[in-house]
């Protein structure tokens, strides 16, 4: 990576002027929202005039907005698959999109198990591109002086498989690190990392995390920001660490860099970095060899203004360790975006994780909104809309305060009225563009880093699982779970009451291998996670003592919930609920090793 030029008022000038123009752009969309999102609409469909998806709806090449909602239905990514799976195999006329697909990019969500994969184009680079480029501007307005150092940020790059087409189908930020526009960026000192280009890119794990941290700890007074693209990740970073601090002190000792680090191209990036340091190597070593990492970051990288990661959502579980490694430093929560699309950005970015809201940039996608109707946290929305709930559907700028919708989109990408399945609540306005904070994705129950498992895939796993019980004449009562994440990594926690009338013990064997059929049987982005990201931990049973539901709908009843309408929560969050388990835990069980995951979609494994 190139180094700030030193006393250069020019580049001064330069990060001035893109800073200011950025703020402009976002002021200018805003207080325009609407006729932006007239006009994206616009040109989505003009684009796309000739393709098979829109005329198999009749539109006529019409682009005004009354008769796009008339005839393009609302879907779902079932709806769509079909399509999806004809550009897979190898179909390329235009059927979603006037413009070549040039990838698929797997999503977080699965479908039947499996990665959604969802076709982009070259283009959404750059519409990527400029939201980044939108980040730092803001930042600065309420954090200066960040051109002065760089950022710590531990990225990396995912597993990729080839479909029948020979599109490469692979994770949206896989895609765009693996680009020109990531590898060959002009220099800015906004994106003035710690990491060389070469320590992101390589495709071992280990290798990436021990090279990322090496670069990082030897340029420690250098860093003024630091983060992950998850708060799991991060936490992920500092417990490698804790691991493995006294061959990262050796190697800034000496210069050197260790041996288990193969990767050539690795290796001669940080060589480049790296020179013998022993009173660093020194300073180091003190500070990971006292009893309490509390403050850690703090501690090494001392001039440390905030950490950059997603603490919203299911991730605001990981906030307390944060605060814990980091002596309480600002957690900052910069942009929202998904697979599907990058929507917006956090233009208030040191509020408080709780009070966390983005605004959506009209440019990104036509935006609308669906009511949305939660029992217990959960969407209750079925997959096909009435001509009532259709009739509900509002735009960017028609959303009110204080209400929760579903976020839908159409994108340049040959995604018409999609639901992406997240649940937001409008926080207010910037200018008329309304902000959102992110309430939930619908239906999940389940999730420790980018794996979402959701009610009905847990209740299948668990009843694949009791079948190893049958033989020993014992039944399951109930059960509920928890994502553990004071372990790291993070494991699910599945609470199972039994009961047992056979007279042969049950034994420890059999529960492995329930932990083991539950995991075979959840979807391919958790086993993935188990696998090769190395991101969760084996999957946990605790069988506790009879009566232990009982106990929990007690519990809920004396918080007001009523007798008639109670049924067991599928997942348990709340502290005294989870502590109540746990001090009626018997016995507890791990899965005795990884469950079976290969890179790629089963459909493409078979055709091979």
């Amino acid at each position: 990576m190139p180094e700030a030029p030193a006393n250069d008022t020019a580049s001064e000038y330069v990060v001035v002027d893109k800073s200011k123009i950025a703020l402009e752009f976002i002021e200018n969309v805003t207080t325009n929202a609407d006729e932006v999102q007239k006009k994206v609409l616009g040109e989505i469909l003009s684009r796309s005039s000739h393709v098979e998806y829109l005329q198999r709806y009749d539109l006529k090449g019409r682009v005004d907005r009354e008769t796009f909602k008339k005839i393009i239905p609302v879907i779902t990514y079932e709806d769509l698959q079909p399509d999806i799976n004809r550009i897979a195999n190898g179909d390329t006329s235009p059927i979603l999109c006037g413009q070549p697909i040039s990838e698929f990019l797997t999503s977080s969500g699965t479908s039947a198990g499996e990665r959604k994969i969802m076709p982009t184009i070259e283009e959404e680079l750059n519409r990527r591109s400029l939201l980044y480029s939108l980040l730092m501007p803001v930042m600065n307005e309420y954090v200066p002086g960040l051109d002065k150092g760089k950022g710590m940020y531990f990225l990396f790059i995912k597993s990729e498989a080839k479909t029948p087409s020979g599109l490469v189908a692979r994770p949206v930020l896989t895609s765009y690190y693996k680009s020109s526009h990531f590898k060959n960026r002009p220099y800015d000192p906004y994106t003035n990392y710690t990491s060389p280009n070469e320590t992101i890119l390589c495709p071992d794990s280990y290798q990436s995390m021990y090279s990322q941290l090496l670069c990082g700890l030897y340029q420690n007074k250098e860093v003024l920001r630091v983060g992950a693209v998850f708060a799991s990740g991060f936490i992920r970073a500092i417990r490698f660490l804790e691991k493995h601090w006294t061959s990262l002190c050796n190697d800034i000792r000496n210069g050197t860099i260790d041996p288990q680090i193969t990767d050539p191209s690795v290796r001669e990036a940080v060589l480049a970095i790296l020179k013998p340091n022993p009173k660093l190597a020194d300073f180091i070593q003190e500070e990971c060899s006292k009893d309490s990492w509390k403050g850690i970051i703090t501690r090494l990288w001392p001039n440390t203004k905030y950490i950059d990661v997603i603490v919203t959502g299911t991730m605001s579980q990981y906030i307390p360790t944060l605060n814990y490694y980091s002596n309480g430093l600002p957690l900052v929560c910069t942009m929202y975006a998904s697979s599907e699309c990058y929507f917006g950005l956090n233009l208030q970015p040191l509020c408080d994780p709780s009070e966390v809201s983005y605004t959506l940039i009209p440019t990104m996608a036509y935006f609308e909104f669906l009511p949305a109707h939660r029992n217990n946290g959960v969407s209750t929305k079925p997959k096909s809309l009435t001509e009532k709930e259709r009739k509900e559907l509002v735009d960017l700028v028609d959303v009110k305060l204080g209400q929760e919708y579903e976020l839908i989109v159409t994108t340049y990408a040959g995604l018409y009225r999609y639901r992406v399945g997240d649940v937001l609540r409008v926080t207010g306005f910037k200018n008329k563009a309304p902000q959102f904070s992110f309430v939930c994705r619908k239906n999940v129950v389940l999730s420790i880093d980018s794996d979402k498992t959701d009610e009905v895939e847990l209740q299948n796993a668990v009843i694949n699982a009791v079948n190893h019980l049958v033989p020993f004449d014992s039944s399951l009562v109930e059960y509920t779970s928890y994502a553990d994440t004071s372990t790291i990594p993070g494991h699910y926690v599945l609470y199972w009451e039994l009961r047992h009338d056979g007279t042969t013990p049950i034994p420890p064997s059999v529960f492995e291998d329930c932990c083991l059929t539950m995991e075979e049987s959840l979807n391919s982005v958790y086993r993935q996670g188990r696998v090769s990201d190395k991101s969760i931990g084996p999957l946990e049973i605790k069988i506790v003592e009879s009566g232990t539901f009982d106990k929990l709908m007690d519990y809920a009843i004396s918080r007001g919930a009523s007798i008639n309408q109670y049924k067991t929560p599928r997942c348990v969050k709340f502290q005294p609920i989870v502590e109540l388990m746990n001090s009626r835990v018997v016995e507890s069980y791990f899965s005795p090793k990884c469950p079976k995951w290969i890179v790629g979609l089963q459909q493409w494994r078979n055709q091979n």
